[in-house]
């Protein structure tokens, strides 16, 4: 069904044709300013080419995770109806989260400026360019802006799985816009930029809260999982929740998906070390062994509740095991890891499950469940299982090394992100709201789905009538026959 373009969607046309305008003519410009930013480059120092290569290799790696892993992953959690749609969400986000991070988000995060938010002196990527920063000094500083866009592709790609199936692509599109620049640039700020409120691991600034976070548990999963219940709230349940089966259509999909979110992860917590070093191989271990521990805790917790370990639990619980090891992973041992994926594999699954059904909301896809629940549960772990020897660029333990106030330091981090990323997120859906005419679908496009609704198309096209000749097998000879053109079926999963 052919529909008038609304508003809206000239609004965002004309943003982006604003934004290209900019970058055009802006950034070549910048590019021969002289740098007068507090973040140091180094263009004497040499590029190591191993660590460049691992680190564009991890990169690589991040942006698998968002497509095709979540893609994935998430598609074949939803009806048959909305799997195109929810493919289309994680894909425009590796789309519109690089161009706005090449243009002001980099700067907003990794720029020297207050606590809570960084500078301009990187905007257009001026100043970024092939020598060495203050971030990671054996590797081009285009590198690591790289390899930090990745992780601001798949944060908001996140989001997506709390509001599947009921929101407007247009709202999607501006929500997720709006999110990466007023929540996500300013917690990666604060927790890996210089000068940041929690970062304690870049040049002599002042740190006001020594927060340990190696690769995301903040940043990415609790900022995420947080702002993805706000969205389930706000919201509101889909038409049918709780009354009409609403189960994955092909496990399958998401199965092929979480095991490249596994494989993904790597990058995402091995090249967390910017390196490709010792504290790389720790971190790499770590990740695996708390997948493993991970899957098996839901699936035996879930085999003794329910009396079956279903596919769809055993890959929930590995997801979840490698959300609870990130912030954690360049700071422990392979032991601890394994305890910490066992704990958050059982706290994944009563936060999907227990919680969730205490409350009634309708997270779609669990994306508060496995990334908020799992982000908090290891964010306040990494204060209890962290271990000074392990990374000596921070020297910096937990309870086990007989440090028990860095459980105090990652408990205030936590809770300023849950505040941060809950009331941010609030606002952010009311701007949306009145900037997209409304959040969600209405009733009649719900029932139809993502796919034909919001993109014109059919993820799956069956062929339910065939009108021509049919070859029937009666014996040594064949008969022609003129098969009826069968009457169109309604689709079950739209009902």
């Amino acid at each position: 069904m052919l529909r008038t373009p609304a508003a809206s969607h000239r609004t965002l046309v004309s943003l982006f044709l604003a934004f290209c305008f900019l970058a055009f003519f802006a950034a070549p410009a910048h590019a021969q300013g002289a740098y007068t930013g507090g973040v140091a480059i180094f263009p004497d120092k040499k590029i190591d080419s191993g660590d460049t290569a691992w680190m564009l290799t991890c990169a690589a790696l991040v942006l698998m995770m968002t497509g095709p892993g979540l893609a994935l992953f998430y598609s074949g959690l939803v009806r048959r109806k909305n799997v195109l749609g929810t493919m289309m969400q994680s894909f425009v986000c590796m789309a519109i989260v690089s161009v706005l991070w090449s243009i002001v988000g980099y700067t907003l995060a990794f720029d020297q400026g207050t606590p809570f938010i960084g500078g301009f002196h990187f905007a257009f990527l001026r100043n970024v360019g092939p020598q060495p920063c203050e971030y990671a000094q054996t590797i081009p500083h285009t590198t690591w802006m790289a390899y930090q866009m990745m992780f601001a592709v798949i944060t908001p790609a996140l989001i997506c799985g709390a509001y599947a199936e009921r929101m407007k692509f247009s709202a999607m599109l501006v929500f997720s816009s709006l999110w990466l620049l007023l929540i996500y640039c300013p917690m990666a700020h604060m927790v890996w930029g210089k000068g940041g409120l929690f970062n304690v691991g870049v040049g002599d600034a002042k740190t006001y809260v020594k927060a340990l976070d190696f690769a995301g548990g903040t940043v990415v999963h609790i900022s995420s999982g947080v702002s993805a219940l706000v969205c389930a709230l706000v919201l509101g349940k889909r038409r049918g929740y709780g009354r009409v089966p609403m189960p994955p259509h092909s496990v399958v999909l998401s199965v092929i998906g979480a095991a490249l979110l596994w494989v993904g992860w790597f990058g995402f917590n091995g090249g967390s070390s910017l390196a490709a070093d010792g504290l790389a191989s720790y971190a790499f271990v770590n990740t695996h062994l708390a997948a493993a521990a991970a899957a098996l805790g839901w699936m035996f917790i879930e085999w003794i509740k329910s009396g079956k370990p279903t596919v769809l639990g055993a890959i929930s619980g590995a997801v979840a095991g490698l959300v609870v090891i990130t912030p954690a992973s360049g700071f422990t041992t392979p032991m601890y890891a394994l305890l910490m994926g066992a704990i958050g594999g059982v706290a994944c699954f009563l936060g999907a499950t227990t919680l969730k059904h205490l409350f009634g909301y309708d997270d779609s896809l669990d994306a508060f469940g496995v990334h908020g629940v799992g982000g908090t549960v290891g964010a306040i772990l990494t204060g209890v299982f962290a271990v000074a020897a392990i990374n000596p660029a921070v020297k910096m333990g937990g309870l086990v090394d007989g440090n028990p106030r860095q459980i105090l330091n990652q408990l205030i981090a936590t809770l300023l992100t849950f505040a941060l990323a809950a009331v941010g997120s609030f606002i952010l859906l009311q701007v949306t709201r009145v900037l997209c005419r409304g959040l969600r679908m209405t009733e009649s496009d719900e029932f139809d789905g993502l796919d034909l609704t919001q993109h014109g198309e059919s993820g799956y096209n069956f062929e339910e009538s065939f009108p021509g000749t049919v070859l029937e097998d009666s014996g040594p000879t064949f008969k022609h026959h003129h098969a009826p053109v069968a009457a169109a079926q309604p689709n079950p999963a739209s009902v």
